[in-house]
């Protein structure tokens, strides 16, 4: 019998990595890493979400910051060509 080992980021907890395995639990501690630095990003963007906007509640604001957090990369592309934003999502969504 194989042992494997799986790991997950703390900050989403065990108890959410184990009921989302496909998503949140990871082979290798690189990819956990990785999102552990998404979630710490999602933290600090709705921190600035609810200080910025006002009347965005908790939910909303962490939900929207971990959708920020995910696609940060196409966000860092679309600081120069804003266009990028809606053409992915009309392509993702096909």
């Amino acid at each position: 019998m194989a042992v494997q080992a799986l790991y997950y980021s703390e900050r989403d907890g065990l108890e959410m990595a184990l009921k989302n395995p496909d998503t949140l639990l990871f082979s290798s501690k690189a990819d956990a890493d990785a999102r552990d630095k998404v979630l710490e990003l999602a933290e600090e963007i709705t921190q600035f979400l609810q200080a910025r906007v006002e009347g965005m509640d908790e939910a909303l604001a962490e939900k929207a910051a971990l959708a920020i957090a995910e696609e940060k990369e196409l966000f860092g592309k679309a600081l120069k060509k804003p266009s990028l934003l809606n053409q992915t999502t009309l392509t993702d969504q096909s």
